[in-house]
């Protein structure tokens, strides 16, 4: 596994951060950039203060360089005192602009600000990161906005995070590919006996209705319901999904992403048995349906649903595959 990659470091810095509701930053603002998100390259060295740079002063030590869809160099005279977050658009794109709310497709590359070594870089080889929510109030809200296809760089001072988690200060430099869907976009494929009624509202959101006669096998029965082009999702991928989850026996829902207002994202071996079953395999793009056997599910444990069958509807959006060891 690559040294402190961007794999791990997004759960803190990038993810984690974008939760925090951290301090201020300037109004600045397939891993494989579109074409419309093609910006000019910024081979030359910039120095984020002549960027455009506002908000702090800790930028203006900083210069970046490279081309766009690569790892950038930001170079610094290390520790680096950031006061607060400020950012600066490198290069732009021409794609659309971003919005709150949005999620995108995005390579790194990060900093550590206390001594200047490069902590690792993700998202610029194919199925290496997630979509990343533009989260409002965040750092990443400087994204607001900016077209898709451009580079920002930001200085990050040491935070915790709402989960208690500490996150070293640091440089990151990210460009934004994409807009990324926050739904299943497959082919529909006609639904097959024996399986619950799925009905979708306009934006995506499943409704379940069980069937009274509905059989629960002895392990996890999976319908596709569209059929996605993606990548395969592979054992031990990091996954980006929606999801509605109801109980068999009277349909009520106990969770559900769309409820929340958001996607999620979590490895295929950190839920339970039939939930891995329904994303193992499967393509992005895909819906599938997954009735679950309490056995597969949350039986022998102190879960409130210890007892229930379940029955899941995941919208599988994205994958991110595990570095070889």
């Amino acid at each position: 596994m690559r040294l402190r990659s961007i794999a791990a470091l997004s759960a803190s810095a990038l993810a984690v951060l974008a939760l925090a509701g951290c301090g201020s930053v300037s109004d600045d603002g397939d891993a494989t950039p579109s074409a419309t998100a093609t910006p000019s390259a910024s081979a030359a060295p910039v120095e984020m203060c002549d960027a455009g740079e506002e908000s702090g002063k800790a930028a203006d030590c900083v210069d970046v360089s490279g081309d766009f869809g690569s790892e950038a160099t930001a170079e610094f005279e290390a520790p680096l005192g950031i006061p607060d977050i400020s950012s600066a658009v490198i290069s732009e794109g021409d794609g659309d602009k971003i919005a709150a709310g949005d999620y995108v497709t995005y390579a790194a590359t990060m900093y550590d600000a206390e001594t200047g070594e490069k902590l690792g870089a993700e998202g610029y080889e194919p199925f290496s990161s997630l979509p990343l929510g533009i989260v409002e109030g965040s750092y990443l809200d400087a994204f607001v906005d900016v077209p898709l296809g451009s580079r920002v760089a930001f200085t990050i001072p040491q935070q915790t995070a709402a989960t208690g988690q500490s996150v070293q200060a640091a440089v990151a430099v990210i460009d934004v590919f994409e807009k990324a869907p926050t739904a299943a976009w497959g082919e529909d494929v006609a639904p097959e006996d024996g399986f619950p009624t799925v009905t979708l509202a306009e934006d995506g959101t499943p409704d379940v209705t069980v069937p009274e006669d509905l059989k629960v096998g002895d392990t996890t029965a999976i319908e596709v319901l569209k059929q996605g082009d993606g990548e395969t999702v592979a054992d031990g991928d990091q996954v980006f999904v929606q999801y509605k989850g109801v109980k068999v026996a009277d349909g009520e829902e106990f969770d559900s992403s769309w409820g929340r207002g958001a996607p999620t994202s979590f490895p295929t071996n950190g839920v339970i048995e039939g939930f891995t079953k329904a994303l193992v395999g499967q393509k992005v793009g895909s819906q599938v349906v997954a009735v679950i056997p309490k056995a597969e599910a949350y039986a022998g444990s102190e879960s409130e649903l210890a007892e229930d069958d379940l029955i899941f509807v995941v919208d599988i959006l994205g994958t991110a595959h595990v570095p070889a060891a």
